[in-house]
């Protein structure tokens, strides 16, 4: 029994603007819920969309945690070739989908076991939009400089690049993976007579015992 964790990273570039004061910066930060299914299916003939399974494995919980990072940004031409870009807007969609894979009649441990990952997912999850928000603030006001021929083309390059290192730093600072590894490692993929609630608990105390906020323990 393990945790699959999938981390989808979009980023696009916002629309250029003309380089005004009156443009005011904005962060926005939407959180989509979250949307847990389980599947059943034959250990004989698992489908192909299922992760596979390494013995002695039984089960499998997918977490995908998506974020969608749009950059926009007010540009100012110097010369032909020179030019500067001031980033004024950064909208960022958070999203986790979670999919647990289960053998069709589990014992109760197999599913007591995959339900303790869907809550360290979720755990990491409560604190998403603050960690994506402190992420994407810095980067509001921050100038770049332009230098070449097609000042348009490049700006919307500066703008796509800027997207993509917000959702890595993201990704970076929400170590679900390693929680995840933690929490097999301590229950022994369920094998160990131990409550979900204090693996759970323990696992997260000892890989993530400082999270941008402190949202309660799963129950």
């Amino acid at each position: 029994m393990r945790a699959v964790l999938i981390l989808t990273v979009l980023s696009i570039a916002g629309l250029l603007s003309a380089w005004t004061d009156e443009t005011l910066a904005q962060v926005t930060i939407t959180k989509v819920p979250v949307k847990v299914t389980t599947q059943t299916f034959d250990p004989r003939r698992p489908p192909r969309t299922m992760p596979p399974l390494t013995p002695p494995e039984e089960a499998v919980c997918a977490s995908d945690f998506l974020s969608d990072a749009s950059v926009g940004g007010q540009a100012e031409q110097i010369d032909g070739t020179h030019g500067k870009l001031r980033i004024n807007q950064v909208q960022v969609t958070l999203q986790l989908d979670i999919t647990i894979w289960l053998p069709k009649n589990p014992p109760k441990a197999t599913v007591d076991h995959e339900d303790g990952h869907r809550q360290i997912s979720e755990y990491y999850y409560r604190s998403a939009e603050m960690v994506a928000r402190r992420i994407a603030e810095r980067y509001v006001g921050k100038v770049i400089d332009l230098n070449g021929r097609d000042l348009r083309k490049l700006a919307s390059a500066a703008l796509k690049e800027a997207g993509a290192e917000i959702t890595t730093e993201y990704n970076k600072q929400m170590p679900v993976e390693t929680t995840q590894a933690q929490y097999d490692s301590i229950t022994e993929h369920s094998r160990r007579d131990i409550r979900v609630a204090d693996a759970v608990a323990l696992a997260l105390k000892e890989t993530y015992p400082f999270p941008p906020t402190a949202p309660p323990l799963p129950p």
